[in-house]
């Protein structure tokens, strides 16, 4: 059977101008884009991930327990809760300390030296990593996410590396409007929200969708040219992040790509034949090798259905006797003339001489 996985995958893709948008030349598909898309995976990682952006928080230590109170203890016909000390005012005698008294602590108060992080195996970061990247490479799970890529002329989007040399926001603008990219853009900007709830009076008032990611290999002033455009997010193909490549643990953002960092991937990831480049798998044992794909054909139907398939399956078997319920004959009728078919005459015989009886007994009384 085929692998759909490889034939999925174009084995050269075409680097656009960032000049004006048009065809420049054509580069060979990183072995990552063919890598398992388990979002699983992604969701797990992305989980975890995201608790390591937390900041302790605690209430006070003492919070709640600011009273002289003490417990009236037992025989006084009132429970032993702390008790403010004292007399003369209202607040006197009420209890206190308990998370169920008024201005009593809270029930388990939080303490600062919480587990706030997680650790994620390395090669459990690694998996996640090149599904996002694999499904960035599907238009279908792209337009899933949201993204406006209908000008697109192709996904993966590669331009040539002359725009890690960008210096001003205006040239970033011309290249994704030049390149069909801008659509998505503006669709970010105007997703541009006031956040719900209690967030908005905490450094973080408004949320926005996300918008187009542009990976780089070297920062000559891409970043600082991309970075004031609402909804693009920057990133080194050293330094891919998760967060970034699946926003929300949902993979399909939607990437463009310098054509540095596009080729630089098969020294990062290799693939499922070919080792990573040693320099770049940052692991201190054996070398790193894409993982594979459970099974190459994915189509189980088409599978059982074939004819080299059901050439070697047994027939299938006729329905044969079923075990059957066993039933009580002197319960019931059915069964017991299947065991004893003359019991219909023997109860009949007896039914009548009963009766005869009866009648006899009638008569003599009479």
């Amino acid at each position: 059977f085929f692998n759909p996985a490889k034939m999925a995958a174009r084995p050269q893709v075409t680097v656009f101008s960032a000049d004006n948008g048009e065809e420049k030349a054509t580069t060979a598909m990183p072995g990552v884009f063919t890598a398992p898309i388990r979002t699983d995976v992604v969701q797990f990682v992305h989980v975890n991930m995201s608790k390591n952006r937390r900041q302790p928080y605690a209430v006070n230590e003492s919070a709640g327990h600011q009273h002289s109170a003490e417990s009236w203890g037992t025989g006084r016909a009132v429970s032993r809760i702390p008790r403010v000390s004292g007399g003369g005012n209202s607040r006197s005698g009420q209890g206190a300390f308990g998370n169920m008294c008024r201005k009593g602590r809270m029930f388990a108060p939080t303490k600062v030296w919480r587990h706030w992080n997680r650790r994620i195996n390395k090669n459990q970061r690694r998996y996640a990593t090149a599904s996002a990247l694999a499904a960035s490479a599907l238009p279908a799970l792209v337009e899933a996410r949201g993204h406006r890529i209908s000008q697109l002329p192709q996904v993966p989007l590669v331009v040539d590396s002359s725009v890690e040399s960008f210096q001003t926001t205006k040239q970033g603008v011309a290249l994704l409007k030049s390149i069909g990219a801008y659509d998505d853009v503006e669709r970010s900007a105007s997703s541009r929200k006031t956040r719900p709830g209690h967030g908005k009076w905490r450094n973080r008032r408004h949320v926005q969708r996300r918008g187009p990611l542009i990976c780089y290999a070297k920062n000559d002033g891409i970043v600082q040219s991309f970075r004031n455009i609402p909804g693009v997010d920057v990133c080194s193909v050293d330094g891919l992040n998760l967060l970034q490549l699946a926003p929300g643990g949902h993979v399909g953002r939607f990437v463009i790509w310098t054509e540095a960092a596009f080729n630089k991937l098969d020294t990062m990831f290799g693939s499922e034949s070919t080792p990573a480049d040693p320099s770049q798998k940052k692991r201190r044992n054996g070398a790193y090798v894409l993982p594979r794909h459970k099974m190459a054909n994915a189509d189980v139907a088409r599978i059982i259905n074939s004819d080299e398939v059901q050439a070697v399956l047994r027939p299938t078997k006729e329905s044969g006797r079923h075990a059957t319920q066993k039933k009580n004959p002197l319960k019931n009728l059915g069964v017991l003339l299947r065991l004893n078919p003359y019991a219909k005459t023997f109860k009949r015989q007896e039914t009548i001489f009963a009766e005869r009886r009866r009648a006899a007994r009638a008569a003599k009384s009479a």
